[in-house]
């Protein structure tokens, strides 16, 4: 996402980092082990903007001495490979064009105002896959982002129109199987997604926690 709206990142010992703001919703830094130096992560980063975050991937870190506060906490989730329990109500397929993509986020956006965070750029990226579920009329009303490495595919960015995360994972479910049939399916939810994401086959595995600068 960083790199489709043009921004540069370096990936250092204790984490990945960015040193001007990132897209909105996106972390200014994203900690890789245990431990990292509070101090030397916030020198990294951009904390002058306004809503720089860091991703504390292992929940261990205490940032409220450079200026953070918790945004909130949640937990990295991991999916054995596997087709959903049940079968998905919506047709799926993968936004290829900008003109996809553009419903697609505007769904996503729900007049919000923020539907040009996803930019056609994404579509080059040959590991990110924006996977869109359509009514009988062709609209988008439900979706998800993948991502792809070696070992297993990423999701978030997981909605429904009609507010109901167990409308979407059955699709997004069946469509990263049938995509990439061996391979577990991770990310990280809260609240009622992470209830949601459970009733379909994720366990909870470790916590992590969002920090914001204040």
């Amino acid at each position: 996402m960083s790199r489709s709206h043009g921004g540069v990142s370096t990936f250092g010992d204790q984490a990945w980092t960015a040193p001007a703001r990132t897209p909105l919703y996106y972390p200014d830094a994203v900690t890789l082990v245990p431990g990292a130096d509070p101090v030397a992560l916030a020198e990294r980063i951009d904390t002058t903007a306004p809503g720089a975050s860091v991703k504390d991937s292992f929940a261990d870190l205490d940032l409220t001495a450079v200026g953070f506060e918790v945004l909130f906490e949640a937990q990295w989730i991991h999916r054995p490979a596997g087709a959903p329990a049940l079968a998905p109500h919506l047709a799926w397929d993968v936004a290829r064009t900008p003109d996809a993509l553009r419903a697609w986020a505007l769904a996503w956006d729900g007049a919000e105002g923020n539907a040009d965070l996803f930019r056609p750029e994404l579509l080059v990226d040959p590991a990110t896959f924006v996977l869109a579920g359509r009514s009988a009329d062709g609209g988008v009303v439900a979706g998800a982002v993948a991502s792809r490495s070696a070992d297993a595919v990423g999701v978030s960015n997981v909605f429904a129109l009609d507010d109901d995360p167990d409308s979407a994972w059955p699709g997004v479910l069946d469509t990263v199987h049938r995509r990439f049939p061996g391979l577990p399916v991770v990310g990280y939810e809260h609240g009622e997604n992470l209830a949601a994401a459970v009733r379909h086959g994720f366990r909870p595995i470790a916590p992590l926690r969002i920090w914001v600068h204040g």
